[in-house]
């Protein structure tokens, strides 16, 4: 249960600020936060991460939910087995299907947050996703006790 709800919150969570940013940030302009470090800054990715691989929507999608489909096993399979493994997943996951979210309703996924040091610009699902598979990889390569 807790893993549907984790997935859940990370969706809705990622849903309602793609919607606040469509409604309050102009396409293409930013919202400075914090002077010279974080901007809100709207933008259409049309690819993946770092905008690659552009208009290949179709593949994207289908590719996504293919992944979502095997990462959902896995939850299943480790559910009783490690708890951190399983919660990594749900981030994962729940990432995942935020971004497939915006890709079957727009055709591409919109992406709002902006540091100085990190030129792309990225959005919560993105965030969720690197979370949840830099503590999975962590936990994978120092916990021995981790069964694959």
């Amino acid at each position: 249960m807790y893993l549907i709800l984790t997935i859940a919150i990370i969706v809705i969570l990622d849903q309602i600020f793609k919607f606040l940013i469509v409604k309050k940030v102009m396409l293409y302009t930013g919202v400075e936060v914090i002077k010279n470090f974080f901007y809100i800054t709207h933008i259409k990715n049309h690819g993946i991460a770092f905008g690659l691989f552009k208009n290949r929507n179709t593949f994207f999608v289908i590719s996504t939910s293919i992944v979502i489909v095997f990462l959902l096993y896995l939850t299943y399979k480790f559910y009783n087995k490690n708890i951190i493994m399983t919660y990594c997943l749900s981030f994962i996951i729940g990432g995942a299907i935020g971004n497939l979210i915006d890709r079957i309703k727009y055709g591409y996924v919109i992406d709002y947050l902006q540091f100085t040091f990190f030129p792309p610009v990225f959005n919560f699902a993105d965030a969720s996703i690197v979370c949840g598979a830099v503590v999975l990889s962590l936990l994978l390569f120092f916990d021995k006790n981790t069964v694959v």
